[in-house]
């Protein structure tokens, strides 16, 4: 497990969701709130060495599966590309990832 990710990301202003957020646990599971459309999520999460794979086993729209990407965290900033698992290949670049900032814990 890649502790580095540990904690809450938010999406930036710029993104397409701005103010969705991760909450990254120790215990390997995540939370995710998008107050906007007013949608929660959570499942399980476990990342190394720049990869990332998701299982969303709840979600308000029923969106819940298993998600695999990449990332890079530079500074406060991570860098996250995700795809369906199975219905994409994994990305191996981040050209189009999504930009989160760490909030302070």
């Amino acid at each position: 497990m890649d502790k580095s990710l540990l904690g809450k990301w938010t999406e930036t202003e710029d993104q397409s969701y701005p103010g969705l957020f991760f909450l990254f646990l120790e215990d390997g599971t995540f939370e995710s709130h998008y107050d906007a459309l007013g949608i929660v999520s959570s499942g399980t999460w476990q990342a190394d060495e720049g990869l990332i794979d998701m299982d969303q086993q709840k979600h308000t729209f029923g969106l819940v599966g298993k998600y695999e990407g990449c990332y890079k965290i530079e500074n406060n900033l991570l860098k996250m590309k995700l795809v369906a698992a199975g219905e994409h290949a994994r990305p191996t670049d981040l050209n189009g990832a999504v930009t989160y900032i760490k909030e302070e814990d």
